[in-house]
């Protein structure tokens, strides 16, 4: 087999870094099930979020291999940045709800 030589280092360069750039965005789907978090509406009380959006932040954090305080800012500056008003769960309520849910992702080995 005959071994390419690259000719443009400047587009390979580019290609290169493109590798690393993450961009992540929430479908308009999504959007619209985490809007529609049910609120308890006693004060002090915790919402009640989706299955979608717990298994969200629970499959972030684990690709990204973050904590539970870490995965919490995580998706709540990326909802920031998408200048959305959509709230994010807490550390613990992510903690409470791993138990409760089997978020399914395939580990690397």
């Amino acid at each position: 087999m005959k071994e390419k030589r690259i000719t443009n280092w400047r587009d390979y360069n580019r290609a290169l870094i493109a590798i690393g750039n993450i961009q992540l965005w929430f479908s308009e789907d999504a959007i619209e099930q985490w809007n529609n978090t049910q609120h308890h509406g006693g004060k002090g009380r915790a919402n009640h979020f989706s299955e979608l959006e717990i298994e969200t932040c629970l499959t972030l954090r684990a690709v990204f291999r973050l904590s539970l305080h870490a995965a919490q800012g995580f998706i709540s500056s990326l909802i920031s940045m998408m200048k959305l008003d959509l709230d994010t769960p807490t550390y613990s309520c992510l903690c409470k709800r791993s138990a409760e849910l089997a978020v399914r992702y395939k580990a690397k080995s």
